[in-house]
């Protein structure tokens, strides 16, 4: 008997939100690797309300489209009908995998981690953001069979520019919605910045206080083609919280499990990273050779000055490799094949 892959797609309000284009961007993946969509066509509505009623008839085109022995990948969460597709695939003797995208047990602390847990036990292979997420899962009572992503894949038509290295007199880009919750660190950067520059791209409106000076420049929202195409810097830069001496609050606590779409994001813009070294991403980004890793803000003022231009060039080598694979969907890829095989030993 041959075995479908298969998911069901469903509507997203807007491909501009980084979880959305992260799944979007899956299933264009999963219908590369001749998956079979279970659900409704793919539909692009704001609407709450229309998102509610596609999203459930997608759900109930599924129970009469599913075949035995079906595997289906799930990218979770997904809202309220996970345990009810995994238990009904399971009367039909399918499988299911899921990618885990957020856990609402960490950051948003909308379940339990005994409920998050209990919840994902009703898959059959569970796909963590990455390594460190998948030892978290284990640690916390998750026993079934478990792989790892590692970074998102981002699909683009734009591609970076090249650039050529004449000083060493780099920038950084940081890119996002700002928020006092979540950025407040960048208006404590605006007094200890020393022999480089920071380019913030998003409404400045959202952090009050934020100006422009000698050494940072806020640059307005750019959608994400042009970004890609045209950003102006040398590294991407990803911290959170309201700390320059560690990631702090709800959300740089999560950068210790997740691995953020942002990373991806200016991977694609030809940029290397510069993360926290206790982010889940940083061994990645280290084996990689794509970035570096900081313990605090404060060492970028040493650190930028002793990059030389050849360790700059050889870090774009390995971004331009890496790029290439996220824009073709590979990281994806692998982890469901892996996941594949693992379910068919079993």
């Amino acid at each position: 008997m041959t075995k479908r892959l298969c998911y069901i797609s469903r509507n997203y309000q807007t491909i501009e939100n980084s979880g959305n284009k992260a799944k979007t961007d899956n299933e264009h993946t999963l219908r590369e690797l001749n998956a079979h969509n279970l659900g409704l066509p793919t539909t692009y509505y704001d609407s709450k309300i229309i998102t509610f009623f596609f999203d459930l008839a997608g759900i109930i085109k599924m129970m009469f489209t599913i075949k035995n022995g079906d595997i289906i990948v799930l990218q979770y969460p997904v809202k309220k009908y996970f345990s009810f597709i995994c238990n009904y695939a399971h009367l039909h003797n399918a499988k299911v995998i899921a990618l885990i995208h957020d856990l609402g047990s960490m950051r948003r602390k909308k379940l339990t981690i005994k409920q998050e847990i209990s919840r994902l036990m009703h898959a059959d292979h569970v796909i963590a953001s990455n390594k460190m997420m998948a030892t978290w899962l284990k640690d916390h009572g998750y026993n079934k069979s478990l792989g790892s992503l590692g970074l998102f894949d981002y699909k683009s038509i734009s591609t970076s520019k090249e650039h050529v290295y004449e000083n060493n007199d780099y920038s950084l880009v940081y890119a996002g919605a700002l928020a006092i919750r979540k950025n407040a660190f960048l208006l404590k950067m605006q007094d200890m910045i020393k022999g480089y520059n920071l380019n913030i791209y998003g409404n400045r409106n959202g952090l009050p206080g934020l100006e422009d000076s000698n050494c940072i420049h806020v640059h307005d929202f750019m959608k994400s083609e042009d970004f890609i195409a045209n950003v102006k810097g040398d590294f991407g830069f990803v911290w959170d919280g309201d700390s320059l001496d560690t990631c702090t609050g709800s959300f740089g606590e999560y950068l210790r499990w997740n691995s953020p779409h942002k990373v991806s994001f200016y991977l694609r813009a030809g940029l290397p990273i510069i993360v926290w070294k206790e982010a889940a991403v940083a061994p990645i980004i280290k084996s990689e050779g794509i970035g570096i890793g900081i313990s605090n803000i404060a060492e970028l003022n040493d650190i930028l000055q002793s990059i030389t231009l050849e360790d700059m060039q050889k870090m774009r080598e390995n971004v331009s490799r890496v790029s290439k694979d996220l824009s073709n969907g590979v990281f994806f890829n692998k982890a469901v094949s892996d996941g594949m095989e693992k379910l068919k030993k079993e």
